[in-house]
């Protein structure tokens, strides 16, 4: 007869089998522009038994979770050897956030995390916090993963809630074994920094969001633009605004790159996320934008407004009213799969194709910033229409 332990234990296996295995569902799409996911892909719930539990009988007769996990979200991600591989941060209920991948056969479910969380060497100043991957696989051979590295702003050590965020950069050939690369020297603080996956010029080239706080912008205009000769001791010399933030829109708070644009024969595909202040907090939402091929910092094409925002569940969890995206997947088919975390709690994914995505930027109107300029968009799609 099996012992009130190994009942337990058998318990937890199963709805943890259950929870893995469950097949997603597509969601009717309205927009026509991408599918969401019935499920979330990847939450707290996903993280491996052996992570929280202790299997011994002897030292926990009650099957006690000695580890917790808080939140699984803001995942890199990369196509590996036919698989997709996410980067995700999680996060304990310790507050700490660390990187762990997890595979899926399909890139819609059935996602596992791999038996260890990375072991990420630490800089020459360890940092408290490490969080936010964004993965290239640069044409020099190596894939990258650069994310935030926080540590506490001595100059202010009265105040516990006073932090600066770096640039974390590790590079890596298997996804296991990680270099560690100093931090990138910048004049401002970096929490969004993206490697162009090729060079510019000979040239490493850097998307950046410079702000002057940890949380605040300040006097950060947008989404930034900087090379870099040397990627093993990278320092921003000169940057500059390529996506700039406009009072009265989404991006009025703060925006910055999702993860590495996407090579179109149209131009480079981008993701970001856009900031404005509500009633209740800070809203992010994602925006696409295009530059030109020929010169990745010149934007061809920006669709105004948003492009996907949290519905439903993905409203609610520990940072309310936000969607994140550091992390998609375009396949040869011209299948694309975006994946973004819900309020800081969990991973989506939503899916679309190269040629719907270029679509929506190249023939949606862009912010004309005022009200009757959006009144002159909708009366001329009126009046397109009529002509029918």
């Amino acid at each position: 007869m099996k012992t009130d332990f190994q009942t337990r234990v058998a318990e937890v296996k199963q709805r943890f089998e259950e929870l893995v295995t469950r097949k997603n569902e597509p969601l009717p799409s309205d927009n026509g522009i991408y599918t969401k996911y019935k499920y979330p892909i990847i939450t707290a719930k996903h993280t491996p038994l052996e992570w929280k539990y202790d299997f011994n009988e002897k030292d926990n007769p009650f099957f006690e979770q000695r580890i917790m996990m808080n939140a699984a979200f803001n995942a890199g991600a990369i196509k590996w050897k036919g698989k997709y591989l996410l980067v995700v941060r999680v996060e304990g209920a310790d507050r700490k956030s660390f990187f762990a991948i997890a595979e899926s056969p399909n890139g819609i479910d059935n996602f596992r995390f791999w038996e260890e969380p990375i072991t990420m060497p630490e800089s020459t100043a360890p940092a408290t916090n490490i969080y936010d991957m964004r993965l290239t696989a640069h044409e020099d051979g190596y894939i990258y993963g650069i994310f935030c590295a926080e540590r506490h702003d001595d100059n202010h050590p009265e105040d516990l809630s006073a932090a600066t965020a770096t640039a974390g950069i590790a590079r890596t050939k298997d996804l296991v074994t990680w270099e560690r690369l100093p931090d990138l020297k910048t004049k401002s603080q970096q929490r969004n920094v993206v490697l162009h996956p090729e060079f510019v010029g000979g040239k490493y080239a850097l998307y950046t969001r410079p702000q002057d706080g940890f949380i605040d912008t300040g006097s950060g205009g947008g989404i930034g633009w900087a090379l870099v000769d040397d990627i093993t001791h990278a320092e921003v010399t000169e940057e500059r605004i390529i996506n700039a933030r406009h009072y009265h829109t989404i991006t009025e708070v703060k925006n910055g790159e999702g993860p590495h644009p996407i090579k179109t024969d149209k131009g480079w595909l981008h993701l970001a996320h856009g900031v404005r202040a509500c009633a209740s907090g800070l809203r992010y939402v994602l925006y696409l934008y295009m530059t030109a091929l020929d010169d990745p910092t010149k934007v061809i094409a920006q669709p105004g407004g948003y492009f996907l925002v949290p519905e439903g569940i993905e409203y609610i969890g520990d940072v309310m009213n936000v969607v994140f995206s550091n992390g998609w997947i375009a396949d040869e088919d011209g299948k694309v799969f975006i994946y973004y975390a819900s309020s800081d709690t969990r991973m989506h994914v939503a899916t679309s194709t190269i040629d719907k995505l270029v679509d929506y930027c190249l023939n949606t109107p862009e912010d004309g910033l005022t009200t009757s300029a959006s009144v002159e968009n909708i009366k001329r799609l009126i009046a397109k229409n009529r002509a029918q």
